[in-house]
């Protein structure tokens, strides 16, 4: 075979080769993954999960029909600083000091975990999020997570092959939207006479126009959504690119966003499934998928369809990929949430989905849902609500965001998906309160939770390394769990150890016997001369706090004003400034304290920067005399 005879033979072979191997290649080794999230948003306002009336989506819903719906998804908590850090750490928020709506202290990743997009980058991934992050971590837990993330990332800045995971964010849905009507030019969708209102909102003419408006919004985010899609397609990606959509929490009518009840957290769930990479689902396209789905999950999820491994320091499971079929989602059967600071506002209330039954235990009863939130309150719907049960001109069932609540309350989704009707006291369903609340019981101690241990405290003594502090502190929590538990048993079964326990040593096992005696009201009456002793001369000012907080609730608040500033006037951390101020705005809007204009715009702690403390005291402001 001579020179020529051999080049060209050479040449031929070529040819040949790249006929047979392209085709190949143009297949990703790894499929690239976008997430599109809108905000404020639960899965009752789309038409997929609510077919009578929920936003007709099309485009989210023709993702539906080449992929997944996930029946029960949920996020782990109801607003989104809490929400994001839950996904983007993969560990449940209390057990990390992450659950804090937002950060008033520094707030550490556990040691050698990272947050989950720097796995991916690792293993050969671009990942850029347009472009909301909120997480309540320090801002070099951030360092490596992202290729870009701002207002001008995008996924096509990868290099050429390059497999890409991608955020997208849309706020049109956002609480602050309700702030003001409809963007210009926009008509609602729905007439505001034919939107069904959820049973614990009033039926007025402002709550059905917020109705129609938020419908509406959610076409807007939609037709957002649809561009991105289109941009997909044109770029060739749809083959090998899961597309996830979902709402970063529930929301955003008042009594949604912030609050641990099923519309504040159940979200949709759609999961767009690529023709290559089908056999990573666990179902066919077009299918609705049973199984609890939890934000912890997610992270998980994207890094088992990356083929990466799951770093076991995370709480979450994959529900797509490699080793996942429909009967392993249905064996769970469990989501978790929870909810304690938003903003200003302190409230700890933790939360269980089981089956078809949902159950709220709320540690602090008499800390009514409807307590001011100076965000909350922008809402014209919000004050309209609050004006109405301030005037009584509210049922029951619509005040009942106004008034203490039980400890424990269950519901069934299935007759009461809005959760209006507790059957914790129905006897028929003693053994399924009795199975969630150990559940609860079990999840609480053995995350180390730490809400059961005040935030100022936490962050003083832990350097923000929660899960650290809560492994130290575990045999602590656990104790001071037992005590809150003791709300959940008759008095007379309890006195006695309420005696001792507001005798101890250790300061938060006084805080917790007294936080007991106000949930027990008036029963707990007997206490009030301990509880005045603790008031006025307790070394630890949280407790004096919770010491007055059950004098105002069962005795009435005449003379405690000098009290709550001289409280005050001793604390120098803000953070505990402001977890006093919540008792002061109970006690003011609860029970009638008075306090003295002139008392407070003198006082050192009116004078504290940040955002909590200024938003308590200007509301002090508005309503002192």
């Amino acid at each position: 075979m001579n020179r020529n005879t051999l080049n060209l033979f050479s040449i031929l072979s070529l040819i040949l080769l790249t006929q047979f191997v392209q085709p190949l290649e143009a297949k990703q080794d790894r499929p690239n993954i976008v997430w599109v999230v809108s905000e404020d948003n639960s899965a009752n306002w789309y038409r997929l999960y609510n077919p009578e009336n929920g936003a007709a989506m099309p485009n989210i819903e023709k993702l539906a029909e080449h992929g997944l719906v996930f029946n029960d998804a949920y996020s782990c908590a109801p607003v989104c600083s809490a929400a994001r850090s839950t996904i983007i750490s993969g560990c449940y928020g209390p057990r990390l000091g992450s659950h804090f709506h937002r950060n008033q202290g520094p707030v550490t990743m556990p040691k050698g975990l990272k947050m989950f997009p720097a796995y991916l980058r690792e293993a050969g991934y671009y990942t850029s999020n347009c472009h909301k992050e909120d997480y309540n971590f320090n801002k070099d837990e951030k360092i490596g997570v992202w290729d870009e993330s701002s207002k001008r990332a995008s996924y096509r800045k990868r290099a050429e092959g390059q497999p890409f995971f991608h955020v997208q964010n849309y706020h049109r849905t956002h609480e602050s939207q309700m702030f003001k009507g409809l963007p210009e030019g926009r008509t609602p969708v729905v007439k505001k006479s034919e939107v069904q209102l959820f049973p614990y909102h009033p039926d007025t003419e402002l709550f059905r126009e917020k109705y129609a408006q938020y419908v509406t919004l959610n076409t807007i985010v939609d037709e957002e959504i649809g561009r991105l899609i289109k941009q997909l397609e044109d770029d060739g990606l749809m083959d090998d690119t899961f597309i996830f959509h979902y709402g970063d929490h529930g929301g955003v009518l008042p009594g949604g966003k912030g609050y641990a009840h099923n519309d504040g957290l159940q979200v949709a769930m759609v999961v767009y499934v690529p023709e290559n990479w089908k056999h990573l689902a666990p179902a066919a396209a077009g299918s609705r998928v049973d199984g609890m789905v939890e934000f912890v999950d997610l992270s998980a999820t994207v890094l088992n369809l990356a083929g990466v491994d799951v770093p076991e320091q995370m709480d979450g499971k994959p529900f797509l990929g490699k080793g996942v079929t429909t009967e392993s989602l249905k064996k769970d059967d469990v989501a978790f949430g929870y909810a304690d600071r938003f903003d200003e506002k302190y409230d700890l209330v933790r939360f269980l989905r089981k089956g078809k039954y949902t159950y709220w235990r709320s540690y602090q009863p008499f800390n009514y849902d409807g307590l001011f939130n100076e965000y909350r309150y922008k809402q014209p719907a919000f004050r309209e609500w609050r004006d109405m049960a301030w005037s009584g001109k509210l049922n029951e069932v619509q005040g009942a965001f106004y008034e203490p609540r039980q400890p424990e309350q269950l519901y069934d989704l299935e007759s009461d998906p809005h959760e209006t009707n507790n059957l914790a006291n129905d006897p028929k369903f003693a053994s399924v309160l009795k199975e969630m609340r150990k559940e609860v019981q079990k999840r609480v101690k053995c995350m180390n939770d730490l809400s059961f241990i005040p935030e100022s405290e936490f962050l003083k003594n832990s350097s923000g390394d929660g899960e650290a502090y809560g492994n130290e502190n575990s045999s602590r929590i656990s104790d001071l769990v037992d005590i809150a538990d003791w709300q959940l048993l008759s008095f007379k079964k309890v006195k006695g150890k309420l005696k001792s326990a507001l005798e101890m040593d250790d300061p938060y096992k006084r805080y917790w016997a007294l936080i007991n005696c106000s949930a027990f009201g008036k029963e707990a009456a007997i206490f009030l001369p301990k509880a005045k002793e603790l008031a006025k001369n307790d070394p630890s000012l949280l407790v004096r706090t919770r010491a007055v907080e059950f004098i105002g609730l069962v005795e009435g608040t005449e003379g405690l004003a000098p009290q709550v500033m001289d409280i005050l006037s001793k604390s120098t951390d803000p953070v505990e400034v402001n977890l006093i101020l919540n008792t002061v705005v109970l006690l003011m809007d609860g029970a009638g304290l008075e306090l003295q204009k002139a008392e407070i715009e003198k006082s050192q702690w009116s004078k504290m920067e940040g955002k909590v403390v200024p938003r308590r005291v200007e509301y002090l402001l508005s309503k002192a005399k």
